[in-house]
């Protein structure tokens, strides 16, 4: 059991003894100076007018209570106005070695998420270039908020929304149709607003060789099949980029498909049941104003196309009618402004307010040794997502991207991501996973191995500060995943790595763990190195990076 379990658990006991209530604002949590003890609570401060005390005589009186109905609680004092700090058994946390070893790879899930159907769309770029740095840390953000969901409890289906139709595509497919004309030899006039990038000329020019007659099609035909044509190679590169970035995509959903399969209609349907729709001059409105938007928007404008924000509604209408509880969406913080509207329109089409969620991403700004690195398109810059992780490697881009609130613009130093030293975040976390692993293995070539089962006496000698602290910082593994799912704040789990891996090369500092001359002591630091690891691989995966057993 965990220590906030155990405590919050034993309390009740007690004040359910004394005809007390637990208190809804009861708070049970580690205290800010570790010295102060391992847990400290505030319910005698919250009880103290119902008890009719004192808050600090309740507090007394439940401290001295703790340990007869706790055999765990080595200690309870009362601090300040009334808290309560609790100090547990050294057995009490040499038990979480063997938690960890019982569970395994689902050590530190939860079950916050009680099986909620959950849709996360992250990533969803247009199939116009190849994915930017920018995209990067979406994909990145995405992709582990949904592996964090996961172990939280949550049904969780991820998905990325091509946008298919549309003008940006009716440009993409005229972008190289007039490429595969210029290099034809024909003449050509360039529009303001054409996609200019070298993966356009080695489109027409590739098009151009497969089908030399290509130019002289009909318009028409011919910019439908440099769209066709193009949209596929490009998609194909997005999705081959993100699996080198190990981002996962579930269902791949087509825009076209939501005109073509009445799902405009169906959506706008469901605003004109809701009363929030009018015609005016021409045009079909919705009314977001009545629901907190700073003015009424246009779903299908007055000569029938459709706006994006129509295609929007629709889509999320479609996630809904798929059956889906929670719908998350990962944007680009420009599109912050964005968020009103669209929780207009699902309060309009009848669903709740908190059962959509958008996870904005800020800018990254890429550094090498200290200066900013150009964005621009000349060759030699780091402009595309495939750039940087062929320059550092997918884990330490991913772990870089996750290494802060998302919402929170970044500095990317390159050098930085590459260097074998512990100044580098994610090797410093690799490193301490890799010297468990070393010391295991030194362990087995002197022929030293651990038994099956672990007893209590095999783990009595884990009793210095820096075991305890070690099993503590680990024991804390599920209430870290908890909360990072509930406030989708995937960077509280690289924080939780960073401080867990430094935990663990401070010990290696200051303690040996093959000890030549005392064999009980060697197998429990044994014990515990091998349960560090195994977290330190629960939390790595969550971020989707890897955990090396040699570096």
């Amino acid at each position: 059991m965990r220590a906030i379990d155990a405590l919050r658990t034993t309390l009740q006991e007690i004040l359910k003894e004394k005809g007390l209530p637990w208190p809804e604002k009861a708070v049970v949590a580690p205290p800010k100076d570790p010295r102060h003890g391992d847990l400290a609570v505030n319910v005698a401060m919250l009880l103290a007018k119902e008890a009719g005390k004192n808050p600090r005589a309740l507090a007394q009186e439940l401290a001295d209570a703790l340990p007869a109905h706790c055999a765990d609680v080595a200690g309870a004092e009362v601090a300040g106005p009334g808290f309560i700090n609790v100090t547990f058994s050294p057995s009490f946390w040499q038990r979480v070695v063997t938690d960890i070893d019982a569970a395994g790879d689902s050590y530190g899930n939860c079950n916050v998420g009680q099986g909620k159907k959950t849709l996360l769309e992250y990533v969803s770029a247009n199939p116009t270039g190849p994915l930017h740095v920018g995209h990067g840390r979406g994909a990145a953000v995405g992709d582990s908020v949904a592996r964090l969901l996961r172990r939280a409890g949550y049904d969780v289906s991820t998905e990325y929304y091509i946008n298919d139709a549309g003008r940006q595509m009716r440009i993409l497919g005229l972008s190289v149709w007039l490429r595969v004309q210029e290099l034809a030899g024909r003449p050509v006039e360039w529009p303001k607003d054409f996609y200019r990038g070298g993966y356009i000329i080695d489109i027409a020019r590739a098009m151009l060789d497969e089908d030399p007659s290509l130019p002289d099609m009909p318009e028409e035909e011919g910019r439908e099949r440099c769209y066709q044509r193009a949209m596929n190679d490009i998609l194909d590169g997005i999705k081959a980029d993100l699996r080198d970035f190990r981002v996962e995509h579930q269902h791949w959903f087509s825009e076209k498909t939501l005109v073509e399969g009445g799902k405009v209609d169906a959506a706008f349907k469901a605003l004109d049941k809701a009363g929030h729709t009018y015609e005016e001059d021409g045009a079909y409105w919705f009314a977001t104003t009545e629901l907190g938007d700073d003015k009424n928007r246009v779903l299908r404008k007055s000569d029938g196309s459709l706006t994006y924000f129509a295609s929007d509604i629709a889509y999320h209408h479609d996630k809904f009618r798929r059956g889906y509880e929670w719908l998350i969406d990962v944007w680009g913080a420009d599109h912050h402004g964005y968020i009103p509207r669209m929780r207009a329109a699902i309060t309009a089409m009848g669903e709740q307010q908190e059962s959509f969620d958008v996870i904005l991403i800020q800018l990254v700004n890429l550094l090498q040794n200290g200066k900013p690195v150009s964005m621009s398109t000349r060759a030699g810059t780091f402009e595309t997502l495939a750039d940087v992780v062929r320059e550092v490697g997918a884990d330490a881009a991913r772990f870089m991207f996750l290494s802060r609130k998302s919402d929170s613009s970044l500095d990317f130093d390159l050098e930085l991501a590459k260097q074998r030293s512990l100044d580098n975040p994610v090797y410093y976390v690799q490193y301490a996973h890799a010297r468990i692993c070393a010391v295991l293995r030194r362990a087995g070539e002197r022929g030293v191995s651990l038994p099956e089962t672990l007893t209590p006496a095999d783990l009595a000698p884990l009793d210095t500060p820096e075991d305890i602290a070690l099993l503590r910082k680990a024991s804390t593994l599920e209430d870290v995943v908890a909360s990072a799912a509930q406030s989708l704040g995937v960077h509280h789990i690289s924080r939780y790595l960073t401080e867990l891996a430094g935990i663990l090369h401070s010990y290696y500092a200051k303690h040996q763990v093959l000890l030549p001359d005392d064999a009980p002591r060697t197998i429990a630091r044994l014990a515990l190195l091998r349960s560090m690891g195994q977290v330190l691989r629960n939390a790595l995966d969550i971020l989707g990076v890897s955990a090396p057993e040699t570096m």
